[in-house]
């Protein structure tokens, strides 16, 4: 029965008949194949070798390496081995398969790369010097292939020198770079590194970097000059000599070292810094152990360098002279011993008079009058050292005691004291020990306060007995004391402030107090006219006057303030009649209004909506809390009141209202999305104000290009700006553009057909906004395939004959779906030599018209012949169940084309003879 199971058996074992008479007399050319041919992995890493063959039915195969294995994958012609721990630079796997009694082979190529994971850089030197050369070494061990290896040695971010090793052979590993670098000074602080790039991008690979440790270098320049050092020649023991030192061209200065030293004793020393100048100074002091010959030293220390400068010192001792009197403190007519004496060795000459040798005391004696207190006595010492004669004094002073003197110089007998706000007054006696003086006035009354600051008045006039008084006696003496006082002007007599009313008549005078009678006169400062008489007051009178009252004794003076106080008025440059309020401006109106006292004024709203409303107002004087700022205001008629103690004045004001641009979400959305293809428009954005603002939109950069419709070109940024009288808004707004899917690549890989157990993907590339969701169709009974995340690639692994014919890819969005076919070929080469026997070829024959007929029958139309058995068997292979001839289809027996693409919505029926 045609199209029946047993129909279709009985075809396939004359086919298979057929085909063993041919294998008799013609011998296929069979092959193997590893895959990949040729790898690069990492040193350690992993990987799967594919190892398969044509052969039909392989004795035995496998693959063999000096690789450490983990996995291994097995089918009838094929075997997946997974390699581990890969470390070798380079390693030749063999895959081999056992076929009719020959061996077949393909060799494969294993590489390995490492990383540059460690970049070492050798440590600088501790210190530099400046303008000559040193070192740089970097070191980069194990990375490789060294033949891809670039390193690069930087000062800071300049690049001083890059080395690759192309041409290096493929198994070198690791490298080494070395530069010769001379120091500069603002290398001082410099950082250095070493940059590796292992560039792997020619074979599919990154490129990986590292970066050395920073190494800093410190450079410095140290002068061939000994520090010129400054240094006393003598220091006594016990007293303080400076001492500096000095060095310029040094760099770094501030890593300069400085040790200043007397001897062995080092110094302290202050140090400071001037360019590349230094100067040190310290305070040296010598002890009694040091006296005699030694010397200064200073040494200045530099990157590991010194340069030091000595100078001589004399240390001695001269002990200072001392004068001693018999008696310190001697009364008036006793005889005074004055002696002078000081250390071996020391001269000394007593008021002018010399002992008569070195080290032997000075000596005079007097009779002490009253002359003699308070006289001293000088006493000069000077002693030899080094060549230096030193000199050394002291003196003392003799105080002789005697009674009281009242002298006409020191306490007069007629005073004349002015009157003042403070007087020290004066009467003063000579005597050892110092009299005290009293003086008191002789009818008992006043008693002056000699000596101390304190006021003079009237009441102190009149005759006094002052008596001076000590332990050696007392002098008395009658003064007489005359007290005069200067003018005076108090705010009775001369009020500091006067208030006039403008157009009244008024009196300035002001009455001072003073003996004399002083005379008085008011000018107003910058006139020097005398006001007299009355005054009809005008605004001009008010001001500052000055008076000023005159004697013999002196003059007084006063300031008087006059303020003319008139009635408000309103100007139309201070309080205009039409006022426009911008919305939030933070204005307030200003209605300034002469008159004095400052008037109060209030607006008030006449009708209409502003009936009974305040016009917010500019207070006159600063405020501690600023008015409130309105954010509304009422337009219409106000009636202004100003207001003072001498009249009212009233103006009329006319308040209108206007605003600035304003744009917010609602009115200018920041998001908008366009369809590609739609009519082209104007970006929906409208602004609020008054007067009504107009609103541009423009985009940043580029300018947009005029268009009928919507392009994906319009996506961007747009700014617009909204303008009136009062200001603009602006807000920025962003434009999507979204547009339909369209696959724009379906591609196979590898692009020629694929070899029954061999691999291919298919990758499928959509253009879409927003992104398209990507699907598959493959030929029925096509299994075993893998998708990555984003469907975007389909990848078939062990490639057999149901995995060949059409697939199709499909991109589908919001704005709709676009799909693209290929089809796929799984063949292999086919050798046949027409040469046989008769029987043979007519088995051949037979087999074949056989096929015809059941390939016409139901079995192919229906699509159910199994294409997983027809692949092991070598039988014929019914492809995508659809009869071919149809529109688009491709025609059957195309033996080693690559794939096809058909357009979307087409069939493609596809039958073919496999090697199997």
């Amino acid at each position: 029965m045609p199209g029946s199971p047993r129909g279709l058996l009985g075809l396939c074992a004359a086919l298979g008949l057929g085909l063993l008479g041919l294998a008799a007399v013609a011998q296929e050319a069979f092959w193997a194949d590893v895959q990949p041919r040729v790898a690069l992995v990492e040193r350690g890493g992993s990987l799967w070798l594919n190892c398969s063959t044509n052969c039909p039915r392989p004795e035995r195969g496998g693959l063999e390496t000096s690789l450490r294995r983990n996995g291994t994958q097995r089918g009838l012609r094929w075997l997946a081995r997974q390699l581990v721990d890969i470390r070798d630079p380079e390693t030749q796997p063999v895959c081999f398969f056992r076929c009719a009694r020959r061996t077949l082979q393909a060799r494969g190529l294993i590489r390995t790369y490492q990383r540059p994971e460690r970049v070492e850089l050798l440590p600088l030197p501790a210190w530099q010097p400046v303008d000559q050369n040193f070192t740089l070494s970097c070191r980069v061990p194990g990375a490789g292939p060294r033949s891809s290896l670039t390193l690069s040695l930087f000062r800071g971010a300049q690049e001083l020198i890059r080395r690759s090793f192309v041409g290096e052979p493929l198994r070198a590993r690791g490298a080494v770079l070395t530069a010769t670098v001379l120091a500069r000074r603002e290398d001082h602080g410099a950082n250095f590194s070493c940059q590796a790039e292992l560039d792997l991008r020619p074979h599919g690979l990154g490129l990986f970097e590292n970066t050395s440790e920073l190494r800093e270098l410190r450079t410095f320049a140290l002068p061939p000059d000994a520090p010129l050092l400054t240094a006393p020649r003598l220091l006594e023991v016990g007293s303080e000599g400076f001492v500096s030192c000095s060095l310029d061209g040094l760099f770094p200065a501030t890593e300069a070292g400085v040790v200043l030293a007397l001897g062995d004793q080092k110094l302290s020393p202050s140090v400071t810094l001037d360019g590349d100048a230094l100067l040190a100074t310290a305070a040296a002091m010598a002890g009694v152990e040091q006296e005699g010959a030694g010397q200064f030293v200073c040494s200045v220390t530099l990157g590991g360098e010194s340069r030091e400068s000595r100078e001589n010192v004399t240390v001695y001792s001269f002990p200072s002279p001392r004068v001693i009197l018999s008696e310190s403190s001697a009364p008036e007519g006793q005889t005074v011993t004055v002696t002078c004496e000081a250390g071996a060795g020391s001269l000394v000459i007593l008021d002018g008079v010399p002992a008569t040798e070195p080290g032997q005391p000075a000596q005079l004696q007097l009779n002490a009058t009253e002359f003699d207190d308070g006289r001293s006595f000088f006493c000069d010492a000077t002693q030899e050292v080094a060549g230096v004669t030193l000199h050394k004094n002291d003196s003392a002073e003799l105080r002789v005691l005697y009674s009281p003197r009242l002298d006409d110089d020191d306490c007069p007998q007629s005073w004349t004291w002015p009157e003042g706000p403070e007087q020290t007054l004066h009467c003063e006696a000579r005597g050892n020990p110092a009299p005290s003086v009293h003086c008191a006035r002789l009818d008992g009354g006043a008693v002056l306060a000699l000596g101390l600051l304190g006021p003079v008045t009237r009441a102190l006039a009149g005759t006094y007995r002052c008596t001076a008084a000590n332990d050696q006696g007392e002098a008395v003496k009658d003064v007489t004391l005359k007290v005069e006082y200067a003018p005076a002007l108090d705010s009775e007599g001369c009020p500091e402030r006067l208030t006039w009313l403008e157009g009244s008549e008024e009196f300035l005078s002001c009455e001072a107090q003073g003996v004399p009678t002083p005379s008085v006169s008011c000018v107003r400062p910058g006139d020097h006219r005398v006001v007299e008489g009355r005054l009809q007051v005008a605004r001009e009178h008010a001001g500052t006057y000055r008076c000023q009252a005159t004697n013999a004794r002196g003059s007084a003076a006063k300031t008087v303030a006059v303020t003319v106080e008139y009635g408000p008025s309103f100007e139309e440059l201070g309080c205009p009649s039409n006022w426009t309020w911008v919305e939030g401006s933070g204005r307030l109106f200003s209605c300034e209004v002469d008159g004095k006292p400052q008037p109060s004024v209030e607006c008030v709203g006449s009708g209409g909506a502003s009936e009974g409303a305040l016009l917010p107002l500019v207070p006159p004087d600063p405020l501690p809390r600023a008015p409130a700022v309105p954010t509304d205001l009422t337009p219409g008629i106000y009636i202004c009141n100003a207001t003072n103690p001498h009249g009212t004045v009233i103006k009329m004001v006319a308040v209108s209202a206007e605003s600035p641009p304003q744009m917010d979400e609602a009115t200018c959305p920041s998001q908008q999305t366009w369809l590609e293809g739609d009519a082209a428009g104007a970006l929906a954005c409208v602004a609020r104000g008054r007067p009504s603002p107009r609103v541009l939109c423009s985009r940043e950069g580029d300018p947009r290009p005029q268009r009928m419709v919507v392009s994906r070109e319009d996506a961007g940024t747009y700014r617009c700006l909204a303008t009136n009288s009062h200001g603009t808004a602006a807000r920025t707004v962003t434009v999507g553009v979204e547009y339909r899917p369209v696959v724009a690549e379906l591609a196979a890989s590898p692009p020629g057909g694929v070899r029954p157990g061999g691999n291919f993907t298919l990758t499928c590339r959509a253009e879409a906004w927003p992104p398209a969701q990507i699907s598959w169709r493959a030929p029925p009974g096509a299994l075993h395939f893998g998708l990555s995340g984003n469907n975007s690639t389909l990848s078939v692994v062990g490639a057999l004959g149901s995995h060949g014919g059409e697939y199709e890819c499909a991109a589908t969005n919001a704005h709709g779906r676009h799909a693209r076919r290929i089809t796929v070929r799984v063949a292999g080469p086919w050798l046949w030599v027409v040469v046989g026997s008769a029987a043979g070829g007519a088995v051949l024959l037979a087999a074949g018209a056989g096929l015809v007929f059941y390939l016409q029958s139901t079995a192919c139309k229906k699509g159910e012949y199994n294409v997983q058995e027809a692949e092991s068997s070598g039988e014929a292979v019914c492809l995508n169940g659809a009869g071919g001839g149809g529109p688009g289809g491709s025609e059957a027996g195309t033996d080693g084309a690559g794939p096809s693409e058909a357009a979307a919505g087409g069939e493609v029926f596809a039958i073919q003879l496999t090697s199997a």
